[in-house]
């Protein structure tokens, strides 16, 4: 990690997904920059291990940020001003092709990855339209550029993300905000991604074995959002940032 820089001295950034992977590195960095983070996540236990690593700059919101009352606490927990909000949150889906795919699973992952997403975003804009500031960070995917990197449940709400993303960027950068998306490629994350079809993995197997780029760490992603989430980025607003080993290249 680098050496702390004061970036997020006297603000209030959410983190979600802040009980392990890239929204607990990103959690750790912004604290080490002086910021305040509240961190959300489902694991109480994961939630109470990073509090005691990083001590009363955290302040832990556990819970489901599809349910509403969730996304209320979060508010209450931010108080009056929120200077940035990265929505890390997400699930996999078990990379089932359009035909085999669940009512469930279709459900589930738009819940978790994009409309939980939004209310939350929602929420968190009207605390920064109040002071005029704000940098909001969404993670999206690699699945999000392509129809090759994932099941078409998970590849498409990550698109949608993207979408999300510009037309976030569009209607608030002239009042101060900015929004900004990572794609990641691999990480090494415990979301759970098992093959829940054998066409996809008949398909989708030759693509992996010749162009997944290495896994990354979860620092590496932390790196690109407190980036944009900081003022270091003030002039970035509406990009999709490729944070993925290169993959978006090929």
């Amino acid at each position: 990690m680098n050496t702390n820089t004061g970036l997020f001295e006297g603000r209030t950034v959410i983190v979600t997904g802040a009980g392990s992977g890239i929204g607990r590195a990103t959690a750790q960095r912004i604290s080490a920059e002086g910021g305040r983070v509240i961190a959300v996540d489902m694991s109480a236990e994961r939630l109470e291990a990073l509090a005691a690593a990083l001590g009363s700059v955290v302040e832990c919101v556990t819970g489901d940020l599809c349910d509403d009352a969730v996304i209320d606490a979060v508010m209450a927990a931010a108080g009056d001003r929120i200077d940035g909000l990265a929505n890390v949150a997400g699930i996999m889906d078990g990379f089932e092709p359009t035909a085999e795919i669940t009512d469930a699973t279709w459900d589930r992952v738009m819940a978790v990855n994009l409309t939980a997403m939004m209310k939350l975003t929602r929420a968190a804009l009207g605390r920064m339209l109040r002071t005029g500031a704000g940098s909001i960070v969404n993670v999206g995917s690699e699945a999000g550029q392509r129809g090759s990197a994932a099941g078409t449940p998970y590849t498409t709400s990550k698109h949608a993300v993207n979408g999300f993303t510009l037309s976030t960027a569009f209607f608030y950068t002239p009042k101060g905000i900015r929004c900004n998306a990572v794609a990641p490629g691999p990480v090494a994350t415990n979301i759970e991604a098992p093959f829940r079809s054998e066409w996809a993995g008949q398909r989708l197997g030759p693509f992996f074995q010749t162009n997944l780029p290495p896994v990354a760490q979860p620092d590496q992603l932390a790196a690109a959002i407190t980036w944009l989430l900081s003022d270091d980025a003030s002039n970035v607003s509406g990009a999709i940032l490729a944070v993925d080993g290169g993959w978006a290249a090929v």
